[in-house]
């Protein structure tokens, strides 16, 4: 079985995997008020540089230079890394990056004096992997909204196919000026908290984070993750489908002929936007899940875009450990044609199946499938 041996996140809730589940079990948010680069009151999740260099400098001891999207990235992998307690170095271990934009606010700096590959993200996967002075070629995962659980995917048939004894899955975005102003070209951001599935939803809020998962293969009890697929219905370069086909057809191939009541609960991409949101209910639907509980997480840390699919799976893995749903905050009134159970309290369950579905630009969907094992 593959499964996650250790965790980290690093966001404005905390920079450790239990901290952050403890503050999404207290119902706590790091969604602030902000401005956008024209001044346009936004909400946000930021992460505070002043903290995170701190303990990057603690943790990490580097010897050079680091933008801030490469501190968080090395501060979650070296806190996971030390968890896991493996050989970072060793040539069974591979390295997985996730990010959508990575150092894109160097286009706005052209002197600061790093490099022009510094931009890009395989150079970026490349301080990851040297950080651990790890000999092989790290692979970049950028697909959008999806990249967290495509990366999962991929360390998943690293280890299947026997490629390494250890896979390091690390997400990272930060909110740079260009990404807001990207979001606020389609007018999807919220200026206030974000509401998933809520009659009241406007939008989106943007989260920073970095989050780690190490990967590799393990008996007994635990978490495992079973399976996971991408289906891209190429619907529009920014709009999902109406008809959900592509997250339809990646819940399809990864439940297979799963038993719908056996699966505890959904953590859905949950964005709050009016297309998304629909669209996913839809999708769920479609495969047989309208009775089974959803919530999304992007009220408590923003859509933090490359780290989402690693950071909300960790906090899913950390639910069903406890046996727990999780309630879906700023879910108040439905808003979705249909009907769907979001999850509106904490309540026990002793399923062992649970899902983790992300969608993207471009058609891009994701699903993957974890299950527990006493």
């Amino acid at each position: 079985m593959i499964k996650p041996l250790a965790y980290n996140i690093v966001s404005s809730l905390g920079f450790s995997a239990q901290d952050n589940y403890a503050a999404v079990r207290r119902g706590q948010s790091g969604i602030v008020p902000w401005l956008d680069p024209a001044g346009t009151p936004i909400a946000l999740s930021h992460l505070d540089r002043e903290k995170l260099q701190d303990a990057f400098e603690k943790q990490c001891k580097p010897s050079q230079k680091y933008t801030e999207p490469e501190q968080a990235m090395l501060l979650s992998a070296s806190l996971a890394v030390a968890e896991a307690g493996i050989n970072p170095a060793s040539v069974r271990t591979g390295f997985v990056l996730s990010s959508t934009k990575g150092n894109i606010e160097l286009l706005g700096i052209p002197d600061h004096g790093l490099g022009t590959e510094r931009i890009h993200l395989w150079h970026t996967a490349g301080l990851l992997a040297a950080h651990f002075n790890n000999p092989n070629l790290p692979l970049t995962v950028t697909n959008a909204c999806i990249s967290g659980a495509a990366a999962q995917i991929a360390a998943l048939k690293m280890l299947e196919n026997g490629l390494y004894d250890h896979v390091v899955v690390t997400g990272v975005d930060m909110a740079s000026d260009f990404i807001v102003a990207g979001f606020q070209s389609f007018k999807s951001l919220d200026p206030e908290r974000c509401r998933p599935f809520d009659a009241r939803r406007k939008g989106l809020n943007i989260g920073e984070a970095a989050a780690t998962i190490v990967f590799g293969k393990a008996d007994g009890k635990g978490i495992s993750l079973t399976r996971g697929n991408v289906r891209n219905d190429a619907n529009h370069i920014s709009g999902p489908s109406r008809t959900g086909e592509g997250l339809f057809r990646a819940l399809s191939r990864t439940l297979e002929d799963l038993p719908r009541d056996e699966i505890a609960f959904i953590c859905a991409h949950g964005t709050a936007t009016s297309f998304n949101d629909q669209m996913e209910a839809i999708a769920f639907t479609r495969a047989g899940l309208q009775h089974t509980p959803v919530f999304s997480l992007k009220a408590h840390f923003g859509h933090t875009m490359g780290a989402a699919g690693v950071l909300e799976s960790i906090i899913s893995m950390k639910a069903l450990e406890d046996g727990i749903i999780l309630p879906s905050l700023g879910y108040e009134e439905p808003g979705i044609e249909g009907g769907l159970n979001i999850s509106t309290a904490t309540v026990h369950t002793n399923k062992r199946y649970i899902i983790k579905t992300l969608s993207g630009f471009g058609g891009c969907n994701a699903a993957l499938l974890y299950q527990t094992h006493s």
